[in-house]
């Protein structure tokens, strides 16, 4: 199954927990019917991108990185690759790369949808369209911050950083509710 099947599959077998995101999931699927580049960040109306919020062992925590080019503490992520088999692998990678945590175990289940305009690597205003998953680090997790990140730090789930936006505390009420 190519990437851009592997979303559209993801984006159908999901059950949307409100109006909003079953919306959001709409949406983002017609835009992946019509674009067959829909998962290159070349595409510049938008593309598919890959996030994934990282727990700690017990839940209690998300790992989330100060994003240079946003300025905001978010939940991980970013671009698909061509070597992304699916989207979870590409969910996954992003993950994996900008956490320096091994062993990470992803839920290949949606947690959310968002998209947002944002001028990203293309250098233009574009739209991510975020398929956002969870994944739980394991209990001896060593972090690691990667050259895409200003810092990287656990916070508790229930005292999220005073300039987290709707959409990191959605995904996170989704991740732990």
């Amino acid at each position: 199954m190519s990437l851009h099947d592997s979303a559209v599959a993801a984006l159908r077998s999901w059950t949307a927990p409100d109006s909003a995101q079953d919306s959001l999931r709409h949406a983002v699927l017609a835009f992946l019917d019509a674009r067959s580049d829909a998962c290159l960040r070349e595409c510049v109306p938008g593309h598919i991108t890959a996030s994934t919020l990282v727990l700690d062992h017990t839940g209690g925590q998300a790992l989330l990185t100060l994003h240079p080019r946003v300025g905001r503490w978010l939940q991980l992520g970013g671009h698909c690759e061509d070597t992304d088999a699916d989207i979870t692998a590409a969910a996954l990678r992003e993950a994996t790369e900008e956490s320096g945590i091994a062993g990470l175990r992803l839920d290949p289940q949606l947690a959310a949808v968002h998209v947002h305009p944002v001028t990203c690597s293309l250098g233009v205003p574009t739209r991510h369209l975020d398929l956002q998953f969870v994944a739980h680090a394991p209990a001896d997790a060593q972090i690691g911050i990667s050259e895409e990140s200003l810092a990287l730090r656990w916070w508790p789930v229930d005292a999220l950083p005073p300039d987290a936006d709707d959409a990191l505390a959605h995904l996170v009420a989704q991740a732990v509710g």
